[in-house]
């Protein structure tokens, strides 16, 4: 059998919207970000090693079955930030919303998953502080990923 290649992580993640400004305004009242770089129909929202690229001139319709997850270092903060802004918070456990392109977001805080950061990188991003939950680190310990 030929060797393949293993599945490192993500570079990024594009999602598309009618309005790339629009877009930055609307997120930007949800998250703290900065811009990794921007173009006049792309905009780059950078995540410490990561990014999320904003696509305008929307070419495709919502779709109501793919998502994007993302960690933040605080949910409740997003969940308070939407509740200001008007913005619907789907049914179910989680903290999902769509935002006004039909993208589905799904929000998780980083110390409750598996997901990590370089201690590097989040010293970079000036999140060192973060700890993890005791659940996800024994998670992380049974894969070998964490002492």
């Amino acid at each position: 059998m030929e060797e393949r290649a293993r599945l490192v992580g993500f570079n990024h993640v594009a999602v598309e919207v009618d309005d790339v400004d629009e877009a930055l305004d609307f997120y930007g009242r949800i998250f703290d970000f900065e811009l990794r770089g921007r173009g006049p129909k792309m905009a780059f929202i950078d995540a410490g090693d990561q990014f999320i690229a904003i696509a305008g001139d929307r070419t495709q319709p919502p779709d109501g079955h793919r998502h994007v997850g993302i960690v933040v270092d605080d949910r409740k903060a997003v969940r308070r930030a939407l509740r200001e802004m008007g913005v619907d918070i789907l049914p179910g456990r989680g903290l999902d919303f769509l935002d006004p392109w039909g993208n589905r977001w799904q929000v998780v805080e980083y110390r409750n998953v598996q997901f990590t950061k370089a201690p590097e990188v989040l010293r970079g991003m000036g999140l060192d502080g973060l700890e993890k939950s005791s659940q996800a680190q024994e998670e992380l310990r049974k894969k070998g990923l964490a002492p």
